[in-house]
């Protein structure tokens, strides 16, 4: 597996190909809600796994803390590392950043795999997308 920094116009469609299977497909996310203004703001990551899309993600900073958005891992991937590898990937960029501080909303079914992480639970539950969230934070 290999977690790439997106670089060219492919990689940044294989990173769309996969949050619009896990998220809009799977959970039924709307597509404006998904792919948002907010894109061509981000730094994107893409994991491959043999060649082939296997993972996505993205990370902003926003007032001098790390925002780690979009974590995704195409089904058949799920459980082989794919999001450690992702996160770790989001984590080394953000330090080469000066960043400090990362935050992320995980989905509450997801806050055991971040919490593993080092992620701590810093908000109540909301509603993103109709779907319960949770705020995270971690000091890196």
């Amino acid at each position: 597996m290999e977690v790439k920094i997106v670089e060219t116009e492919q990689e940044l469609a294989d990173a769309f190909d996969v949050r619009r299977t896990v998220f809009i497909h799977e959970q039924n996310v709307p597509e404006e809600e998904e792919i948002d203004q907010y894109e061509s703001d981000a730094v994107h990551f893409v994991l491959y796994d043999d060649d082939k899309t296997a993972g996505a993600g993205r990370f902003r900073v926003l007032d001098g803390i790390g925002k780690v958005e979009r974590i995704c891992v195409l089904k058949e991937n799920r459980k082989t590392g794919a999001g450690v590898a992702i996160m770790n990937k989001i984590e080394e960029y953000a330090k080469a950043q000066g960043i400090t501080t990362l935050k992320l909303n995980a989905q509450t079914h997801a806050i055991p795999f971040y919490s593993k992480l080092g992620y701590e639970t810093v908000s109540e539950e909301f509603l993103d997308a109709g779907i319960p969230h949770k705020t995270m934070k971690k000091t890196i």
